[in-house]
């Protein structure tokens, strides 16, 4: 069944960072509703924005202590509107993010919750007594430490898989369920058009809180296996859709660590019973450390049969049955022309740039665009300690270094140049001014010192810069068919090259044949491309048949 989402691209704006409309150094609601012709501009559908909610800011606003409210310092409810208003007017739509694993300990039902066991909010929240006077298990946040932190105030542990500032949500609770989905409708009947949702496969818990596997180097056991997917999941999804998404015409899609493609296919169904499509990881981690205790913490180089083989069991995998999302770059994760491709001239910044865009857009699925890939923003490669804001590097540093001595300090500070997730979180590069044109104060986050080399302005200018080729991978997708519903497969025998990347997308009237060097080499393929074949698009402005050039991308149409 055809959905309204199935030919769009979504655009994620990480607010703090896209552009401050009043020179207090933080991007605000203003700044994006001025910037909503740029983002038209781009040729995008929805604009997806991070969390613009009342918030302390422990984590980025995904700490929400009021789900009605905007942070003061993006505006207020009036520029909402405003914004929400004008980008109807333009023809695009608004995706709020959702975050309901968890809230703020400053949240007014966690505020109640720690009054004592019979408050009526206690149960909105999982308390638990300890044992021998620990943690009630031996689970581990992912920001780093215990899950658990005991408060005094009412002599129990509650569990925080994040901060100990965003405890988490008792789902089996009904009326912490219902909360929410009054809060959601809410939000939908003001006229937004769909939800992100974080970490949303984590908001059932196992019964009883069992104990995680430890690995020997941990202090923590990882709970993700036990709380990823859990057994009321698809209940409690099933129920939001019937309380919320079956009565208004919006997208949703889920964030969902560890899903695996069987999963998947129940979350994001064609039948529509819970959510539109998830977010899944698996082609994020490829570039993780071999010592598990360290997590996504190296400076690895994705090998192209792993990265190729991943993407394609979940085209393969989906096909026919479930949709897929297509992204390289969120607010999370490092600045993929860095990551995937290369940055280390500026010929190879714009051909891999272009290559990996190549890559993605013509597979099947929603692809979504993270503010700054379509001028190809590089990672910041932070020198020192200090000059990282986000607490999840900060914390992992002052584990991984200091406390459990398993890297030394410019070893760990070489690994978080190439995966904090302040690389994604440094401003937005408008123009060679000042601040990239982000703000005239002193910017929340430093600036990456490349923003004079490569910023909108420079961008708009270049008939052959990334933008521009992002804007024609977007009209593609909106007028050909084959590249909503074609099937993928791989070229027979691409399987095992462990250089070039090669798979066509065809229905009954077209055949794309997709063709990616993710090597800085000049190498020699040949493919059968008949004499009838159109070059569809391309990053270099000629075609040498077999030889194909360093991150060369091309796509055959016949």
């Amino acid at each position: 069944m055809e959905k309204w989402w199935n030919n769009a691209v979504v655009y994620q704006v990480y607010p703090a960072s896209y552009q401050d409309s009043n020179g207090d150094g933080i991007g605000d609601l203003p700044g994006i509703t001025k910037r909503l012709d740029y983002i038209k501009k781009l040729g995008v559908d929805i604009v997806w924005l991070s969390p613009i909610y009342k918030s302390p800011q422990v984590d980025n606003g995904y700490d929400i202590s009021d789900y009605q409210a905007i942070n003061p310092d993006f505006g207020n409810m009036d520029d909402f509107d405003k914004l929400l208003k004008k980008a109807h007017d333009l023809g695009l739509k608004i995706m709020m993010d959702l975050v309901v694993n968890h809230t703020s300990d400053a949240h007014k039902w966690f505020q109640e919750s720690r009054k004592g066991k019979d408050n009526p909010y206690r149960d909105y929240y999982i308390w638990r007594d300890g044992k021998d006077g620990k943690a009630p298990n031996n689970w581990g946040s992912f920001f780093m430490g215990p899950a658990w932190k005991y408060d005094e105030q009412s002599g129990q542990y509650y569990l925080h898989l994040f901060a100990p500032e965003q405890p988490d949500l008792n789902w089996e609770n009904p009326n912490v369920r219902h909360s929410v989905f009054d809060m959601m409708n809410w939000w939908a009947d003001k006229g937004v058009d769909g939800f992100r949702m974080d970490v949303i496969n984590y908001i059932s818990k196992p019964e009883g809180l069992p104990n995680a596997l430890k690995q020997k180097d941990e202090l923590y056991a990882n709970p993700e296996p036990l709380v990823a997917n859990g057994h009321r999941i698809h209940e409690f999804l099933q129920e939001m859709n019937k309380n919320v998404m079956s009565n208004h015409k919006t997208v949703t899609v889920g964030e969902a660590p560890a899903v695996t493609t069987d999963e998947a296919k129940r979350y994001a169904n064609l039948s529509g019973a819970e959510l539109d499509m998830v977010f899944q990881f698996e082609h994020m981690g490829l570039d993780g450390n071999k010592n598990p205790a360290l997590g996504r913490w190296s400076d690895r180089k994705v090998a192209l049969s792993d990265l190729r083989d991943n993407l394609t069991k979940w085209q393969k995998s989906l096909y026919g049955e479930a949709w897929n999302s297509l992204y390289w770059n969120n607010h999370d994760q490092p600045r993929v022309v860095s990551r995937f491709g290369n940055d280390t001239t500026e010929e190879y910044r714009v051909l891999s740039a272009k290559m990996l865009a190549t890559m993605l857009h013509f597979q099947q699925g929603t692809p979504f665009v993270f503010e700054g890939e379509e001028i190809g923003m590089t990672n910041a490669y932070f020198k020192n300690l200090s000059d990282y804001v986000d607490l999840d590097s900060i914390n992992s540093y002052h584990q991984i270094v200091d406390e459990q001595h398993l890297l030394d300090g410019p070893t760990m500070l070489k690994y978080m140049g190439m995966h904090s997730r302040d690389n994604a979180r440094t401003p937005m590069q408008w123009d060679a001014s000042e601040n990239a044109g982000f703000s005239t104060g002193k910017p929340w986050e430093h600036m990456n010192s490349c923003y004079k080399e490569i910023n909108v302005e420079q961008a708009l200018k270049d008939p052959n810069s990334v933008f521009y080729y992002y804007q024609e991978l977007i009209k593609l997708r909106h007028t050909m068919p084959v590249i909503i519903d074609g099937k993928y497969e791989l070229v027979e025998g691409n399987d095992k090259d462990p250089e070039v990347y090669a798979y066509t997308r065809r229905d009954k009237d077209t055949t794309l044949l997709i063709i990616l060097n993710y090597t800085n080499k000049n190498l020699n393929r040949s493919y059968e491309v008949p004499d009838n074949a159109k070059l569809l698009i391309s990053n270099y402005s000629d075609d040498l048949g077999n030889d194909i050039r360093p991150y060369e991308a091309k796509v055959y149409q016949f």
